[in-house]
C-alpha cells in the first residue's frame, strides 16, 4: 500500500500543475479568498456596522501579506492577487466608516429619511384634499 502511495505522489509531483495545485502556495490563498470575498460583499450593506478597528487591523494585515507574498521564494502571485484584492475592499469600507462616523454621512443619510418621509406626507396630504372635493 505505501508503494502505491509512493508511486502516486511521485506522479502527482513530476507534473507542474498538479505540483502546484498540491501545495501551500496554492491551497493558501485559495482559503484565504474568504476574507476579500466577505469584504467586497459587506461594501453593501449599511456603514453603520462597519468595525474601524477590524477594518483598519485587516488593512495592515493585507499590507504586510501582500509584500510577503512577493517576498518568498518563489513569489506566491496568487497570494499577493488575494490580498490586493481584500486591501482594496477594506481601504473602500475604511472610507465608508469615516464618511459614515466622521465626515457626517449619519446626519446627511437622516437628512434624506426626513425628506422622504416628508414627501410621503404631503401625498398623503394631498390625497386627502383630492377626496373632500
Amino acid at each position: 500500500m505505501a508503494a502505491v502511495v509512493k508511486a502516486i505522489n511521485t506522479k502527482i509531483r513530476a507534473h507542474p500543475v498538479l505540483n502546484y495545485v498540491c501545495s501551500t502556495h496554492f491551497w493558501g490563498p485559495v482559503s484565504n479568498f474568504g476574507i476579500p470575498l466577505a469584504a467586497v460583499a459587506d461594501t453593501r450593506k449599511s456603514p453603520e456596522l462597519i468595525s474601524g478597528q477590524m477594518t483598519f487591523a485587516l488593512a495592515i494585515y493585507s499590507a504586510t501579506f501582500m509584500r510577503y507574498s512577493l517576498a518568498v521564494s518563489p513569489k506566491n502571485y496568487l497570494l499577493f492577487a488575494c490580498h490586493f484584492i481584500n486591501e482594496g475592499a477594506q481601504l473602500t469600507q475604511g472610507y465608508r466608516y469615516l464618511d459614515w462616523h466622521r465626515w457626517g454621512g449619519r446626519e446627511k443619510a437622516g437628512l434624506t429619511g426626513a425628506v422622504e418621509a416628508g414627501k410621503e406626507t404631503a401625498k398623503e396630504v394631498v390625497a386627502k384634499v383630492a377626496e373632500k372635493k
